[in-house]
């Protein structure tokens, strides 16, 4: 089977659950208000959930990979502020709105796509990177977007730091963060039933995020701001990969399995906390939710390149 149909596979459902999404307001089966609470549901609920989940189950070796994670986020920082300085200077937008064009273009879609494209790729001996990422991407990617968006407008005045702490302190997010930070500090091990009930809360994030932001593609258009979208597709789909390709060879001398699985998850499409992040502070949801769509499409024949770059056939 080719790369392309192998990636087919795994996309072609994320479009069938976006597509339900949209034809369920566009029937009028569902409303456009029924997307905005299942959003609130994702983001104050299922999202956090599953930071906290990640925060306590991820199993981390004693000797820190410290290269591997530098290389990628050290990509992952050059690109967002690029196109956070782009949104901002060239295409004239505010400040909220350019932190989440920045957090969209070095945000990855892992669950859905990149887990199995790296366990495909590479087997077993992809699991350990590709894991130790995973364990720490949502969380200090969210908490990143989070306290910049919430700081992007707040001023210096003491009403605005005051707002902004305030904020932050009751973000649920962030909560969930230092939750399930002091939760593994402290040793705690989910099972049984409280295992059980986490994982169905988490488990449902990402299909109902998807549901939900194809019932806002049908209000917004998928379309909807295409420049900067494509704008956005290209520097995740092409720069992310490409700088975290150089910086893993070239600047941190990776193995080929660890250099390989940076990649492949830089290579990514957009991910759907882009989209949530959107709804939830309503900036850029037109823009966001075409790009997520666009490079989920187009990321069929650009993983398909980054694995052939990569000698994977």
């Amino acid at each position: 089977m080719s790369q392309i149909a192998r990636i087919a596979e795994i996309v072609l459902p994320v479009f069938g659950v976006i597509a339900l999404g949209y034809v369920s307001v566009w029937s009028k089966l569902l409303s456009e208000k029924a997307g905005e609470g299942l959003n609130d549901f994702v983001f104050v609920i299922a999202i956090p959930i599953m930071i906290v989940k990640t925060l306590l189950g991820a199993a981390l070796p004693e000797g820190s990979p410290w290269g591997y994670w530098l290389s990628y986020f050290i990509g992952v920082a050059i690109v967002w502020s690029f196109a956070q300085l782009v949104t901002w200077q060239i295409y004239g937008r505010p400040g909220r709105e350019a932190v989440i064009m920045g957090f969209s273009s070095a945000q990855s879609n892992i669950v859905l796509l990149g887990i199995p494209l790296v366990l495909t790729a590479y087997g077993e001996a992809g699991a350990v990177p590709l894991f130790l990422l995973i364990a720490v991407h949502l969380p200090l990617m969210m908490l990143a977007a989070t306290v910049m968006i919430e700081s992007a407008d707040a001023g210096i005045t003491r009403e605005a730091i005051f707002k902004l702490v305030r904020n932050l302190v009751t973000n649920p997010l962030l909560i969930a963060f230092a939750t399930g930070s002091l939760g593994r500090i402290a040793g705690v091990q989910l099972g049984g039933v409280p295992k059980t009930f986490v994982d169905m809360i988490a488990l449902a994030a990402v299909p109902c995020a998807l549901f939900a932001m194809g019932m806002a593609l049908r209000k917004y258009g998928v379309l909807g701001d295409l420049k900067l979208s494509l704008f956005i597709v290209a520097a995740k789909l092409l720069l992310l990969p490409l700088v975290v390709y150089l910086l893993a060879k070239y600047v941190f001398a990776l193995t080929p399995v660890w250099h390989g699985v940076a990649v492949i998850f830089a290579s990514m499409a957009v991910g759907i906390n882009s989209y949530l992040l959107a709804a939830r502070y309503k900036t850029g949801v037109a823009t966001v939710a075409g790009a997520v769509t666009l490079s989920t499409a187009l990321s069929l024949f650009t993983v398909s390149f980054w694995l052939f770059v990569l000698g994977i056939g």
